[in-house]
């Protein structure tokens, strides 16, 4: 599609993030932050002062001292982390579910920036690729587990479950034909 080459599960495997069982372990599990543009660092640090006081002591330590991203092992800019596991941005409800800060700022209005798209996209992610493409692939982990029995029991597919973040990559035009590239693959395998 266009300059995008997506993986076919993206349209026909089922998928529905379930923060009530997972409580948002995407964004403390694992051994490096977040994928960032360069672009994205910048919006991080434009919302800083916004989410400061709602992230943790630790977490406000960190950007202190190395900044809101660094460089991991990979060579990959990415968001810093507290003590190799959380996100800097991640932030606590009252019943121990995380949250990005810098998305609950957005949706309480106080920002116009949601977040990295790579953490948008999720469970989708994205390469470049050295022909100029972009490939999308689905990714599983078995933390999502309860996010699969979820669309399954909805019969939400991947992309469907991620139209807002697709359309801000990507566009409205390219959403709306690959919602018809998935009406087509639906109606040949019937």
């Amino acid at each position: 599609m266009g300059d995008v080459v997506l993986s076919s599960d993206i349209l026909t495997e089922f998928f529905c993030c379930d923060l009530e069982a997972c409580k948002g372990e995407c964004c403390v599990d694992g051994d490096a932050g977040a994928p960032l543009t360069p672009e994205e660092v910048g919006e991080l640090e434009n919302v800083l002062d916004e989410v400061w006081n709602d992230l943790s002591a630790a977490a406000q330590t960190v950007i202190d001292r190395q900044g809101v991203a660094y460089t991991d092992a990979d060579g990959d800019l990415v968001t810093s982390i507290v003590d190799g596991r959380d996100c800097v941005f991640t932030c606590y409800d009252h019943s121990g579910c995380c949250f990005c800060a810098a998305e609950k700022a957005f949706r309480e209005g106080r920002t116009t920036w949601c977040k990295p798209i790579s953490c948008y996209l999720y469970p989708i992610r994205e390469k470049r690729l050295g022909n100029g493409l972009s490939a999308l692939n689905y990714h599983r982990w078995s933390v999502c587990r309860d996010a699969v029995r979820k669309g399954r029991e909805l019969r939400l597919p991947v992309y469907k479950f991620l139209r807002e973040p697709l359309i801000r990559r990507f566009g409205e035009t390219w959403y709306a034909e690959l919602e018809e590239v998935a009406a087509q693959l639906l109606r040949e395998d019937a």
